[in-house]
Order: structure tokens, then C-alpha cells, then sequence
């Protein structure tokens, strides 16, 4: 059984044209009015007929992740095996919609994901300023998150297997703009596998409500967050292996070296005396071996994707 999660908060004008988009390989549509100043829950309750639909309400205002936790929690209750979140703006392609959950029903991942990075012709409509964040974001996210194998990882456009969601302290996930790099985090955790779908970029008259200045003042503290709470989790808290070792000792020979070559160089320059070949060697040798460790420690994280769905360990 499937089912549609969409957020609704100002979309009121296209939420019906939406939900009617929305073909039958889906069973039920939660449709969460966020506290939408336009009260657009109650306008599709009045003016939707599909049974397929549930209108959620949200209290207070949550942001777009409050709003999908909310969705999420209810397909949880109601024994829902597969959600896709959508958003109600008309910007997702409700066709993509049999390709997004067939890996998941294949038993080839727990999560999917849109990635309009792979049509660079669809790509010409993404503004540039888009195309330029959502690289520079995609490259922070394969370090915070593990994910070497993804792109494009604000796309809202998304699929959960009921193993993996079922897994997750939802109420520890970002409930604004962070939202869809958390759940990143979070699968990562629990090692979920995600795949990647080709999509079209589709923009409207819609202006998105993720400014700039939120991500480059409130997204890296919760990058930086992130990533040393993965490390700590995936190579010291639930294991310990040749990446673990690969990592101590290249930041302790790195930083070791690093540190011993600046103390000896501001010494040289205090006593005007030059620091003598071995005294460089000493510096340089463990620096350039921690560095190295370091680029295996990486290479190490990058073949340790996760490969085999949670959904199929619980056949």
C-alpha cells in the first residue's frame, strides 16, 4: 500500500490540480495544512471528492519537514509500506512517480530520491544560482551524510520504505530547510540504502521559500553536527575497523607533524638560525604519511555505501 505525503502551506491554488495529478498506483494522500494563512486543508476538504485523500492539521506552523513528519507518523499508524513525499506547488512530476518507488519495491533500496542533475538539457531551467548552491551543497552532503553515490540532496521529491522510516527518531529530524540533509544524516545512521532518480528540473511561477541566507548562516553548524556525529557513530560507537585506524592516526601524524614543523619554524625565525634538513624531515615525513592516511581513510568511507536494503534483512 502507497501513499502520498504532500505538504500544503500557500499553495492553495494548485494543491488541487496536485492531488488529481496523482495516479492510482498510490492508495491514499495525506494532504498536511501546515497552519496555511489560506486555510487550504479545509479548502480541499470542501472541494476535493477523491477517498483517497486525508487532510492532516498541523497546530502551529512547522515548516515543510514538520509537515512530512506529521504525514509520516500517520502512513506509520495506518501500516502504509511505501510514502513519497511531494510538494503541492505543481513543480514535481507526478509521472516520475513509478520510478521513484519501483527500486524500493524491487527490494533495492529503503529510500529514493529525485536528482535533476542527470538531464542537462532540463538543467538549462534551473537558475544558475540553483545549479551553483545545489553542487556546492551536494559536495558538503557526501562528507556529512556518507552518501558518496547522490546528488541533488535538497530534492524534495522522495520515497521511504516503512522499515527504514520505522527506524528513525523522527522527532530528532530538522523540521525546516534542513529537513531533507537530516534525513540524509539519519538513513545514514541506520546504514538505509538510497538510490538516485533521474528527473526533469520543472519550474513554475513559484518562488521557493529557501533564501540564501538561511543556508550560509544556519546550515554549517548542522553540517559540521552532522559529520562528526556520523564519524563517531559509523567508525568508533558501532564499529571499529580499518578506517577507524586509518583516521586516528592520520589526523594524530598530520596535526602531529604539522604542529612540530610551526613550532620549529617560529623558533627559527625568533633565533634567526635556519632549521636544520632533519628537523624539516621530522616535520614533513609524518605530515605528508597523515595525509595520506587520511586520503585512504576517505577512500575507505566511500566504499562503505550501504548495499543491502533494511527491507529485505527483515524478510
Amino acid at each position: 500500500m502507497n501513499a502520498v505525503v504532500i505538504p500544503s502551506y500557500r499553495v492553495k491554488k494548485h494543491i488541487l490540480e496536485v492531488i488529481s495529478s496523482i495516479g492510482p498506483e498510490v492508495q491514499r494522500i495525506y494532504i498536511v495544512d501546515d497552519k496555511c494563512p489560506e486555510e487550504s486543508g479545509k479548502f480541499v476538504e470542501a472541494n476535493c471528492k477523491d477517498p483517497r485523500v486525508m487532510v492532516l492539521y498541523n497546530e502551529i506552523n512547522k515548516g515543510v519537514g514538520g509537515a512530512v513528519k506529521t504525514g509520516y507518523l500517520k502512513a506509520l499508524e495506518e501500516g502504509i509500506d511505501i510514502v513519497i513525499k511531494m510538494d503541492g506547488d505543481g513543480q514535481m512530476d507526478p509521472g516520475c512517480l513509478p520510478k521513484l518507488i519501483k527500486p524500493i519495491l524491487n527490494g533495492e533500496a529503503d529510500y529514493t530520491k529525485g536528482n535533476r542533475f542527470s538531464d542537462l538539457r532540463s538543467l538549462k531551467k534551473m537558475p544558475k544560482v540553483r545549479i551553483l548552491g545545489n553542487s556546492i551543497l551536494s559536495v558538503v552532503n557526501k562528507f556529512v551524510n556518507g552518501y558518496w553515490n547522490i546528488m541533488d540532496p535538497t530534492n524534495g521529491y522522495t520515497a521511504i520504505h516503512r522499515t527504514a522510516l520505522s527506524m528513525l527518531d523522527l522527532e530528532r529530524v530538522s523540521d525546516r530547510y534542513f529537513f531533507e540533509s537530516d534525513m540524509l544524516f539519519r538513513l545514514g545512521i541506520i546504514r538505509a540504502v538510497l538510490c538516485d532518480i533521474p528527473m526533469p528540473a520543472i519550474y513554475g511561477t513559484e518562488k521557493s521559500g529557501l533564501k540564501i541566507s538561511k543556508v550560509l548562516f544556519s546550515f554549517p553548524p548542522k553540517y559540521i553536527n552532522r559529520f562528526f556525529k556520523r564519524i563517531f557513530y559509523n567508525y568508533f560507537l558501532r564499529d571499529f575497523n580499518v578506517g577507524t585506524i586509518q583516521f586516528i592516526f592520520g589526523i594524530l601524524l598530520f596535526f602531529g607533524g604539522l604542529g612540530f614543523g610551526l613550532y620549529h619554524w617560529i623558533r627559527s625565525v625568533d633565533v634567526q638560525v635556519p632549521a636544520t634538513p632533519g628537523t624539516v624531515m621530522l616535520a614533513a615525513f609524518p605530515a605528508i604519511l597523515g595525509f595520506q592516511l587520511l586520503l585512504s581513510a576517505l577512500q575507505y568511507d566511500i566504499r562503505n555505501i550501504p548495499e543491502k536494503a533494511l527491507s529485505r534483512m527483515d524478510m
